[in-house]
């Protein structure tokens, strides 16, 4: 990791080192920002302790980030506008990072302060969005050229299903339980229990369920919001060292030669559906204010593509400009066989091959090395460890009207982690703040103890209103980065 700083500029290091700072201080802040929502359950309940529930559950943080993959992490980077990204190293890449950064982490801080449920990848989405649109103020292009609309519509349905497909699990589990066992201790509240019972921890089956599904919570929320900071710690290392990290310079010879047969079938795809790809992509009469990929300009891509890398078997043997023109037309090839793949008369096949080709031409580009994933999993997990209480107050009590049952604590926990782990298998982003107050609300609902109606409008306001307040922080956030540094 520290080899990344021999022979750098005081100057270039220093913002390297803030800005790597600044990424890991997000995912921090987003450690004990969600935390409550993996540890509300197990310890309202008294099912743990809260100091073994936090600690556990940010041992579990740590692990889930290893285990998530990256297909999350670059759901989120590929929001931002293609030429942005082929140009995250200047200077406006820079203040792109820290203007979407800025927003999320004061939005992140003001929601946690007043114990308001919010959603950390809402409010990341939304700082990225801002960056979309400001970008596309400042250039003079169209808005709805500044956002890769297809894949914010792909994250908007994720962030409003999820929740839904949580309470609607959460409720369902809850009433399996009721049916199977109506008079069962699982469905009395830690008070009632302590009162009649004069015991203190729930029935050790439903205790043994809030602890796994406690546990498996924080492994899904660190696998699926992990992914996000890793990300962004991908955008600073190729903003500022893009020689030794535009690429995967540890990509072996069959992944580059995959990479140049991709490029070749894309242009062979593209010859002979030329005409339907022109009707809908025609070239531009005029160039653009700022570099874009357009699908008309495929068969230069592919062969300045194949130029850059000649003969090499080794990203390494390029020098620094040439690796820096393969990301380029890597990411404007791939951006390319996704929309041709959305014309109508490309049939089945195609699309098909279209995933393929999609598929080999990221292979070297979306990568992260193993000391990234492991610094934003140790931000996570520490994050996690700290500041819990606040949030975990609503979670656990200001959603029903009555206390929480172990049932509802079981049902709403196991079924939000289940909703969580399967977004990520599938490269979803989704919200854990959002599907776990949605799915407390769902066993609420079921085991009819009603709704705190001011909790909710709290909780809904602050979701209405999260990505319109971070677009707006961070499209001003950008524009003024942009007046000062260029």
């Amino acid at each position: 990791m520290l080899d990344i700083l021999s022979g750098l500029e005081t100057h270039v290091a220093l913002t390297l080192i803030l800005s790597l700072g600044f990424v890991l201080a997000f995912e921090f802040i987003n450690g004990f920002h969600d935390t409550a929502n993996a540890v509300a359950t197990v310890i309202y309940t008294q099912s743990m302790k809260p100091q073994a529930a936090v600690l556990l559950s940010g041992i579990f943080n740590f692990l889930g980030v290893f285990a998530g993959g990256l297909a999350v992490a670059y759901a989120i980077v590929n929001l931002l506008p293609v030429d942005l990204l082929v140009a995250v190293n200047s200077s406006r890449g820079m203040v792109m990072v820290f203007a979407l950064l800025t927003s999320a982490i004061i939005w992140n801080l003001g929601t946690w302060y007043f114990g308001i449920p919010s959603s950390s990848s809402h409010t990341l989405i939304g700082s990225i969005l801002g960056v979309g649109v400001g970008n596309s103020l400042i250039n003079g292009t169209n808005v709805s050229t500044g956002i890769n609309w297809s894949k914010a519509i792909d994250v908007g349905l994720s962030l409003l299903f999820s929740p839904l497909f949580g309470a609607g699990l959460a409720g369902l589990m809850l009433l399996v339980l009721m049916k199977w066992r109506p008079r069962s201790n699982i469905h009395k509240s830690p008070y009632q229990r302590q009162q009649i019972e004069g015991r203190k921890h729930p029935p050790f089956w439903a205790r043994f369920m809030l602890i796994v599904s406690s546990l498996g919570m924080s492994f899904s929320h660190g696998s699926n919001d992990g992914q996000k900071g890793v990300g962004l710690v991908m955008l600073v290392l190729i903003g500022i060292v893009p020689g030794q990290f535009v690429v995967n310079l540890d990509s072996d010879p069959i992944q580059i030669e995959h990479t140049k047969i991709a490029a070749l079938q894309l242009k062979e795809l593209y010859q002979r559906n030329e005409a339907a790809i022109l009707a809908q992509y025609p070239a531009p009469s005029k160039p653009a204010p700022a570099f874009s990929c357009s699908p008309s300009a495929t068969q230069q891509y592919a062969a300045d593509l194949l130029s850059a890398i000649g003969e090499s078997k080794s990203y390494q043997q390029l020098p620094e400009s040439r690796r820096w023109a393969v990301r380029t037309q890597l990411i404007c090839l791939a951006d390319s066989a996704k929309k041709i793949s959305k014309i109508g008369s490309i049939g089945d096949v195609e699309k098909k091959q279209l995933k393929g080709i999609q598929r080999d031409l990221t292979a070297t580009t979306e990568y992260a090395p193993l000391w990234v994933i492991a610094a934003v999993a140790l931000s996570i997990g520490i994050g996690t460890m700290v500041g819990w209480k606040r949030v975990a107050l609503t979670v656990g009590e200001k959603i029903g009207k009555k206390d929480m049952t172990y049932s509802q604590g079981m049902a709403a926990q196991t079924m939000a982690g289940i909703s969580i782990g399967l977004a990520s298998f599938i490269g979803a982003p989704v919200s854990t703040t959002q599907v776990l107050s949605s799915a407390v609300a769902g066993t609420m609902v079921v085991g009819r103890s009603g709704l705190q109606l001011s909790t909710l409008k709290s909780i809904i306001m602050t979701w209405v209103l999260t990505l319109p307040v971070c677009m707006g922080m961070t499209i001003g956030l950008y524009y003024l980065g942009v007046q000062l540094f260029g």
